[in-house]
Formats: C-alpha cells, structure tokens, sequence
C-alpha cells in the first residue's frame, strides 16, 4: 500500500527535478540587416573637387541626405559620413581632350561610429551641374566647349573687321581693310583657341551624388541603435554646383593663359 502511494509520488519529484536540469533556452540568433549589391545611395558633398586643384590620392568627404531601409528599419540614416578617394584625374588640354577625374567611395561611418570599408561607385550626379557622367566606368567630365570656342573666333574676327574698316576708311579702302582686319581678327581668335585650356570638370560642396553598391554591407542589430547619437545640421550645405561655363555670357577662352 506505502509502495502504490510512494511510487507516483517518487515519480512526480524526478520529473520535477528532470524539468530543473534542463538547459536554459537560448535567445534567438538576430538576422543581420543586410544592404545588397546594387542599393542606390544619395549624398552631398562636404568639399569641393575639381581638376585644376585636385590630384590623384585626394580624399573627397561625403554625407547621406536620405534613409536607407533594410526590412523596414533605418539602417543608414540621414547625416552618415561616406569617404571616397580621386584615383585618376587629367586636365582639359589646350586642343582637344576634357577635363575628368574618377572617383572611389571607400567607407560609411553611421552617426553612432559603426564604420564599414566597402567598394562603391558614381552612378549618378546633380542635374544642375554641367559635367557629365560615364555610368560604366565612374568617371565624371567637363563640359565640351566647341560652341565657344567658335564664338571666340568670330567675336575677335567682327572686332577685327571693325578695327580695320575704320583703318580702311581713313586709307579710302574700308572694304579692303575690313577684310584684312577679320582675318587678323580670326587668327587671333584661332590661337587664343589653340593655346588655353578647355573647361575644368567642377564639382562644389552641396552638389549631390549618387553612389551604387559594388558588394553587400551587414550590420548587426546592436550596431544600429541611434537613439544616443547627436543631431546635427548636414555639414554640406552650400551654394551647390558652379553654374555652366557655357551659360555665362562672357567668352570662355581668357588671357592671360591659364
């Protein structure tokens, strides 16, 4: 009778003591936020870049203007720091040949310090600017300047004739010197052409660019709280991109040379 009382009651203390012993369940594994290949990225430039001032290993300092969104979570905010580097730039030559630079982003700092290296690209630059961008290879360029320097000849080539048909009226051959004069003019023109440089590729602070993704960036969940950074006004904001060479009424070719 003790035993058949004794034995479930035996029974429910092991299992009890069975359930005690268990290892404590662990906490599930967080996914990381992964930003794919391919994510487009705007920024805005913190210092200007230009081919005239610039040289090859010139660290450019760029921020983020817009949030990043990975599941529905911020995972590059507004404010975060991007650094690139210029590995190629050529200046616009005297005859022919364009001014243009490439450049690289190698890094993004969030506003809590979480840093990543990464490998990323120009995919796309501010509309306002005049410069073009080769989407393959990365590389920005300055504007092409055919259209002034035909208006450099022919400005010089009307002052020219100008000059000599009032040499010419006083001569009694205006017609003749008229001549004369505008050839002189568009030779001078010509070799104005000929011995300055084209337009420099410009890029101010506050121009906005856009960066692709060459490779994936991963964050863990604890790399992402921003609830202790500070808040700041974006250190980019400027005038924004240097107006069009080609726009301003003033001849584009200037002496002395450059």
């Amino acid at each position: 009778m003790c035993l058949r009382v004794m034995c479930p009651m035996v029974c429910l203390a092991l299992g009890l003591s069975a359930q005690d012993d268990k290892p404590e369940g662990k906490a599930p594994d967080l996914k990381p936020f992964v930003v794919e290949t391919g994510t487009h990225i705007p920024l805005s430039l913190i210092n200007s870049v230009s081919t005239k001032n610039s040289i090859p290993g010139d660290r450019v300092y760029l921020e983020t203007v817009f949030p990043i969104l990975v599941d529905g979570k911020i995972v590059i905010p507004p404010g975060s720091y991007v650094a690139g580097t210029i590995t190629e730039i050529q200046r616009p030559g005297k005859v022919k040949g364009r001014g243009e630079f490439h450049l690289r982003f190698d890094s993004l700092t969030l506003p809590n310090g979480t840093t990543r290296d990464f490998r990323a690209r120009v995919s796309g630059i501010d509309g306002r600017a005049s410069e073009e961008l080769d989407r393959k290879e990365g590389t920005i360029r300055s504007e092409g300047n055919k259209a002034g320097d035909a208006r450099t000849v022919a400005e010089t080539a009307a002052a020219g004739a100008s000059v000599g048909a009032l040499a010419g009226g006083i001569s009694g051959a205006a017609g003749m010197g008229a001549g004369i004069g505008a050839a002189a003019g568009a030779a001078a023109g010509l070799m104005g052409v000929l011995l300055t440089r084209g337009p420099e590729a410009v890029l101010a602070k506050g121009t906005t660019l856009e960066m692709v993704l060459d490779r994936p960036v991963q964050f863990e969940t604890a790399e992402l709280d921003f609830s202790n950074s500070p808040m700041r006004k974006g250190a980019s904001d400027g005038p924004g991109p240097l107006p069009s060479r080609k726009s301003q009424g003033a001849s584009t070719r200037r002496w002395p040379l450059e």
